[in-house]
C-alpha cells in the first residue's frame, strides 16, 4: 500500500478511483544510513499504509534491510512503534539498527523538577559539572564514566564516532532515569551521552547517582547504564587501524522485534 496511486483522468470530484496519498519523513540512523545511501528521505504513501508497508517499501529497494529485519526497530514521531501501526500525514518514521551497546555544552535537555538532568553533548563532558546533584541529606554519590578503549577483539581502535535520533534519545534518557528514580531510594539521576568524534580515554556517557546510601547509588548506576545500552537509540562506528564498522548490540526484549 505504499506506492500512492493517482487519480484517473477526467474525474470530478472524490471516487473509488481515487487515492489518498499523504506524505512523511523517513530517517535512517549508523549501518541502515549507509545500506540506504541517505539520512533521510519524504515519501509519499497511500493513506492506510503502515509501518510494515513502509518497511517493506524500503526492503525491496535495498534487500539488506529485509536480512537486519528482525534487530530493526521502527519508531514513529520520537516513540517506539509497532509495525502494525498507521501512518498519518507529517510523520516522522524513523528505522534504527542495533543499539551499540540544549543549552551551554548540550545540544539536547531535559531537567525536571525533581532534579534529575538528561542531555547530549558534542563536547567533553565535565562531570564534576554534575555534582550539583548532591543534596544536604545525601550520604553517597555515584559517577559511571564509558571510556573509549583502545583495542576491540585484538583490533587496534583509533577513535569511535557516536551518533544518535537525538530528539528521541534525550527522552527515552529521561525515560528510563526517571523509572530508576522510582524503583530505588535515591535522590536524583542524571546521564550525559556525547556524540561525534572521541579520541581514547575520552567518555562517551556519564551517569551520576546520589542518594542518602551507597548500596542504592551503585545499584541504580548499574541499571542506568545496562538499560541506557538497551534502549536508547545510539550507535558508535568504530575505526580500526585496518577498516571500520558499526558496532551492533541487541535491543532491550521490550521494543525488539515491533
Amino acid at each position: 500500500m505504499v506506492a500512492a496511486e493517482e487519480a484517473t483522468a477526467g474525474g470530478a470530484g472524490p471516487s473509488a478511483n481515487m487515492a489518498v496519498s499523504v506524505t512523511i519523513r523517513v530517517l535512517f540512523f549508523g549501518l541502515l544510513k549507509d545500506i540506504t545511501g541517505c539520512a533521510e528521505e519524504r515519501l509519499e504513501v497511500q493513506d492506510g499504509s503502515t509501518l510494515a508497508d513502509v518497511f517493506e517499501h524500503y526492503a525491496e529497494r535495498h534487500p539488506r534491510l529485509r536480512q537486519a529485519g528482525r534487530s530493526i526497530v521502527l519508531a514513529a514521531n520520537q516513540q517506539f512503534a509497532e509495525r502494525a501501526q498507521a501512518v498519518k500525514e507529517g510523520d516522522e518514521i524513523a528505522f534504527l539498527p542495533p543499539v551499540s551497546g540544549g543549552t551551554g555544552p548540550y545540544t539536547h535537555v531535559i531537567e525536571d523538577p525533581a532534579g534529575h538532568f538528561f542531555a547530549l553533548t558534542r563536547e567533553a563532558i565535565e562531570p564534576g559539572a554534575l555534582r550539583r546533584l548532591l543534596q544536604p541529606e545525601d550520604g553517597a554519590i555515584v559517577l559511571f564514566e564509558g571510556v573509549v578503549r583502545n583495542n576491540t577483539g585484538g583490533r587496534r581502535t583509533r577513535f569511535l564516532d557516536y551518533e544518535c535520533y537525538e530528539a528521541m534519545a534525550v527522552k527515552v534518557m529521561a525515560e528510563i532515569g526517571r523509572a530508576i528514580a522510582a524503583a530505588h531510594r535515591i535522590s536524583r539521576i542524571a546521564m550525559v551521552h556525547r556524540l561525534g568524534r572521541m579520541e581514547i580515554g575520552e567518555a562517551s556517557v556519564v551517569i551520576v547517582v546520589t542518594s542518602p546510601h551507597r548500596a542504592a547509588a551503585f545499584e541504580a548506576a548499574l541499571e542506568g547504564i545496562n538499560r541506557l545500552k538497551k534502549l536508547v537509540p545510539v550507535w558508535k562506528k568504530e575505526h580500526f587501524e585496518d577498516g571500520e564498522v558499526w558496532v551492533e548490540g541487541d535491543w532491550d526484549a521490550s521494543v525488539a522485534g515491533r
